[in-house]
């Protein structure tokens, strides 16, 4: 009998040790220690995203007032209006071709930075990036007043030239032209701080190699730059996917929408219908439709990085 109670007390002992070994192995893992870290992250991602987001699929499913469950009624009701499909289509050419030119603009004003002596760089950077430092709704009333149609300094400008005034934001198309320029204008410095880090992260031995092989300007941007650069390329696409087409404030301010609607996206029209015509369910499902459209882009996007991150 004494044997085994000194057997168990031996037992006892061990395991004591190898508990406190497990939890110091458990809390020395770096993903443990990463889990921790981003925990503030992750409640305050629950609670200013995740909470509204499924609060936004409850409203969806409910009538006008709010009291009633309608299920799919107000999608069905949507599909059957000429205004949702138009601001589909608006939302998408105007995100896609925003997102095209910020990212040239973008690239090609990075390269012009990376190439200027070491001294200069700061000061560049520093001016070309105030469109996207300063408020967008600070700004957008600024390029509200060169479109305005009595004293538009930009009609001034081309009447020098002979070109008569421009409705900037009387026009559809060039109501539309106005909000894809002011949006590349905010956007497009973003783009090129990114590509600027990425350029300076590949290996200059590429480029004395590819000069010693004969290869030209275009032939090392295609063979050593692109490639070294394609998933900051891809997830600085996405980020600036999901928001310009969540865009709100430059719509809003030039055009509100129109006109007749023409420049609405899916931002602002969901605030038209749910706060000024008093129909949040409605308005909650606009909000919606950018769920799907996005998550599609976020798949391609992110499993092609996945794919390359695995080959490398």
């Amino acid at each position: 009998m004494a044997d085994i109670v000194v057997e168990q007390g031996r037992l006892a002992r061990a395991a004591g040790p190898r508990k406190r070994a497990s939890l110091q192995n458990a809390l020395g893992r770096k993903s443990t220690v990463a889990f921790f870290l981003t925990l503030p992250l992750i409640l305050l991602i629950a609670v200013l995203v995740l909470y509204p987001a499924l609060y936004s699929v409850h409203l969806a499913t409910l009538n006008k007032s709010m009291q009633k469950f309608v299920g799919f009624d107000n999608f069905t009701f949507l599909f059957k209006r000429e205004t949702f499909w138009m601001v589909v289509k608006q939302s998408c050419i105007f995100a896609i071709t925003a997102v095209i030119f910020k990212a040239m603009i973008g690239f090609i004003v990075a390269h012009f930075v990376h190439n200027i002596p070491a001294k200069g760089q700061r000061k560049w950077r520093g001016m070309l990036l105030v469109p996207w430092v300063i408020p967008p709704a600070m700004s957008t009333l600024a390029w509200l007043w060169l479109f305005d149609p009595s004293y538009s300094a930009f009609n001034y400008t081309l009447s020098f030239f002979g070109i008569g005034p421009i409705p900037w934001l009387g026009d559809a198309f060039w109501a539309r032209f106005s909000i894809i320029l002011v949006n590349v204008w905010y956007g497009a410095p973003f783009f090129m701080i990114m590509y600027l880090a990425a350029l300076k992260s590949v290996p200059d031995q590429l480029y004395e190699a590819a000069a010693i092989d004969g290869a030209n300007w275009w032939q090392r941007i295609w063979f050593i730059t692109l490639p070294m650069m394609r998933n900051i390329i891809a997830i600085t696409t996405l980020f600036s996917l999901i928001v310009t087409f969540a865009n709100f404030d430059i719509v809003r301010i030039l055009t509100s929408g129109g006109p007749l609607d023409t420049t609405h996206l899916f931002a602002t029209w969901a605030f038209q219908v749910g706060i000024q015509s008093s129909d949040i369910p409605l308005g909650a499902c606009v909000s919606l439709f950018m769920v799907p459209i996005l998550a599609v882009a976020a798949i391609f996007i992110l499993r092609d990085v996945s794919k390359r991150g695995n080959e490398a």
